[in-house]
């Protein structure tokens, strides 16, 4: 069932198909709250505020009109806005952080020296993106874990579409110039965003 019938739906009093779209968003929104507050040390918090998103689009769902968005654009925004709350609460607040899990599992096929080494690449890219500007973050990770199109990320971060592409430009070239003193070759970025993503960790 699509999302715009599954609404539909819902806000005739079928309640219970709710359910249906948090699993269907459920593991991306988590990502989405991790990646975004685990540079702040805040990542332990992921589930927390991906469980507040999801109350908050239940709570607001009467109000969401299709035309003007889809319903994954629309939560993703209650997911960011939700996030960057958190963040504002937590500014001086200093957290051990927690990776476990999120951290990429390796092939099955892999030798264990393999295997090391793809978890300290993923865990590189990953440290170089916690060190980026909250919206080239939100960006990136939206682009390349989600595989976005630049308008849907335009609407989720209240950018224009040429602002987005200026964002993930800056993002792209400071995530290449912090990790290119590490490879003995060249950096190629496809790489380094492969262990963002569904089914490639």
């Amino acid at each position: 069932m699509e999302d715009s019938q599954l609404i539909r739906e819902i806000k005739a009093g079928n309640v219970e198909l709710y359910s249906v779209l948090m699993r269907r968003y459920q593991r991306k929104i988590l990502a989405f709250t991790y990646y975004m507050l685990k540079g702040a040390g805040l990542g332990h918090l992921a589930e927390d505020v991906s469980s507040e998103t999801f109350y908050k689009a239940f709570k607001s769902l009467q109000s969401f009109r299709e035309v003007e968005a889809s319903f994954s654009t629309w939560l993703y925004t209650i997911a960011r806005n939700t996030a960057l709350s958190e963040l504002r609460r937590h500014r001086a607040a200093s957290v051990p952080l927690e990776d476990g899990e999120f951290v990429a599992d390796a092939s099955t096929d892999a030798v264990p020296e393999q295997a090391l080494l793809r978890n300290e690449q993923v865990g590189m890219v990953r440290s170089a993106i916690d060190n980026l500007p909250e919206k080239q973050r939100a960006a990136l990770i939206l682009r390349e874990y989600d595989q976005m199109d630049y308008q849907e990320i335009a609407r989720i971060l209240g950018q224009s579409i040429s602002s987005v592409k200026s964002l993930l430009f800056r993002a792209r070239l400071s995530i290449k110039n912090q990790l290119e003193p590490y490879y003995y070759g060249p950096v190629y970025e496809e790489e380094f965003y492969k262990g963002m993503r569904p089914n490639e960790g």
